[in-house]
């Protein structure tokens, strides 16, 4: 992990699609993501982006974000210039706090998972109305995010861990890791 983060950074390159792990090309481009995940990408006859892709570009109704997402009469907290600024997770669905969690480990990797801030919300909310997204590119990003950034968290260890797996690459170490603790019902319910 540390060794393909130290070799996906190139502070003169931010679009960089591959590195080098122990002489081994690692590629995470999009359309190779994608084909690792097996997602499949639905762009609207006449449009140049998926629907969620779309969506982002335009300015968010939080009432339907709000409706879609939160207990009824849940609100989102305001910042101060009154727009909407984070929601609590325990204040969510039991569906967006599933995609939440699942949001938090595979798509957008973060060490806060007591709220949900507005880009989070909008993603979940794509996820629960089921729009159409382009995983590999949300990935790409995350992983170049990660990459440019000066922050100790790694994201994506399984996935990285894989795709170095798939071009040859073996550790000479074993790691097992195991959620701890597991993502059930009850876990969802007390965060």
């Amino acid at each position: 992990m540390r060794k393909f983060y130290a070799n996906a950074y190139d502070p003169e390159d931010s679009s960089l699609k591959y590195c080098r792990v122990w002489g081994k090309v690692i590629r995470f481009d999009v359309e190779t993501l994608n084909d690792f995940l097996e997602t499949l990408v639905i762009i609207t006859e006449g449009e140049e982006y998926p629907i969620y892709f779309q969506y982002l570009y335009t300015y968010p109704d939080h009432e339907a974000i709000m409706a879609k997402l939160c207990t009824s009469g849940d609100q989102f907290i305001l910042n101060t210039g009154g727009a909407p600024w984070k929601q609590l997770r325990k204040d969510l669905t039991t569906l967006a706090q599933t995609w939440s969690v699942l949001s938090y480990f595979n798509l957008v990797p973060t060490s806060h998972t007591f709220y949900l801030n507005m880009d989070l919300a909008r993603l979940i909310y794509g996820l629960v109305s089921q729009m159409d997204m382009d995983l590999g590119n949300m990935i790409l990003g995350q992983i170049r995010q990660i990459a440019q950034s000066s922050t100790f968290q790694l994201g994506f260890a399984t996935l990285i861990t894989t795709l170095c797996d798939v071009q040859g690459f073996t550790s000479n170490t074993l790691t097992f890791e195991s959620l701890s603790p597991m993502i059930n019902l009850t876990y969802i319910s007390v965060q």
